[in-house]
């Protein structure tokens, strides 16, 4: 069996680990994402929720951001680390910055593209998608 994809907090009190392929891996530009983690866009890797599993989660804490979805993060640190949503079932969202290794594919496209910030030129060829209509 390969060895499992590492990843972890600021402060490391909130270790995860999961085993691959990922479904995707896409930068978000979507407001809440940008309000949660403080930056331009975050990129995020899916995962299926069967193959990922946390290893110290003392100090995990889950935020609803919205209806359905909710936001976790480490209470020690702050980071935050996955989110999870009824939209995607089955799926756990993880920060593909707190992630240590190499994934089985780069990012592929930016999502919620429509709202993105001005001040951020994008210096790559990926699609852009606009936020999907309800």
């Amino acid at each position: 069996m390969p060895n499992p994809i590492l990843g972890q907090c600021l402060c490391g009190a909130t270790r995860f680990a999961f085993d691959l392929p990922t479904k995707w891996v896409a930068h978000c530009h979507c407001t809440m994402c940008r309000r949660a983690h403080g930056a331009a866009f975050v990129t995020w890797a899916g995962v299926e929720a069967r193959q990922f599993r946390w290893l110290a989660d003392a100090d995990l804490r889950w935020h609803a951001s919205s209806p359905g979805a909710e936001r976790g993060f480490c209470a020690r640190c702050g980071s935050p680390i996955a989110f999870r949503s009824e939209r995607w079932p089955g799926e756990i969202h993880l920060a593909r910055a707190l992630i240590d290794a190499e994934l089985d594919r780069l990012p592929q496209v930016h999502v919620f593209h429509d709202t993105h910030v001005p001040w951020v030129t994008l210096g790559d060829d990926l699609p852009r998608k606009a936020a999907p209509s309800s």
